[in-house]
């Protein structure tokens, strides 16, 4: 087969096409004679930005489908971060974490199963299954975890999933780890520096 036909094949099959649209004379076999499109002619009106852009009144006028259900969900998550290295007010200074060298001496009193979740300024991870939340009104509580809860997985902080009453209680809330653990608080005391 030559270059040349097979440059030609393709438009020896739209030869027959190209005649269909052709007018016919009005004696070929009886029939008037018809001019057949491609595609429907459109009228487009004088005025047609106006005639095809939305009126403000008929916006208005639309009313929403009405909706078989609605769901409504919020949620929020609050982040409490580990208690920086920043330097401390001026009448805190005095507060270092029980148990280093020289370091002032704690006693635990009991107090309510409930602290406000803003108020938590800090946390910090103690030994065993405690963590050390520092309050911004300057008191710090020592919380305590579940028994298969490790502190030292909440050393850069933990999520809290934000309750009705903004709180932070025992045996109720989970808190979890940004590596995701998740546990729940057993006992709360607030730490009260013995005077010498």
């Amino acid at each position: 087969m030559s270059f040349t036909s097979v440059l030609l094949i393709p438009l020896a099959f739209l030869a027959p096409a190209s005649s269909a649209l052709q007018p016919r004379d009005s004696g070929a076999w009886g029939h008037e004679t018809t001019r057949a499109q491609l595609w429907p002619e459109t009228v487009v009106p004088d005025d047609a930005p106006e005639a095809l852009a939305f009126r403000e009144e008929e916006m208005r006028r639309v009313q929403p489908e009405p909706a078989w259900q609605v769901r409504i969900e919020r949620r929020m998550t609050i982040r409490i971060s580990p208690r920086g290295r920043a330097p401390l007010p001026p009448d805190m200074r005095g507060i270092a974490m029980p148990g280093g060298p020289g370091a002032p001496r704690y006693e635990e009193r009991p107090m309510s199963k409930c602290v406000a979740a803003a108020g938590i300024a800090g946390v910090q991870p103690e030994r065993g299954n405690r963590l050390i939340f520092f309050m911004r009104d300057r008191r710090v509580v020592s919380a305590e975890l579940d028994h298969s809860c490790r502190a030292m997985d909440f050393y850069s902080g933990f999520y809290l999933a934000g309750n009705e009453d903004g709180k932070v209680c025992v045996k109720r809330d989970k808190l979890q780890s940004r590596s995701g653990t998740k546990c729940s608080l057993t006992r709360m005391h607030e730490l009260v520096r013995i005077r010498d």
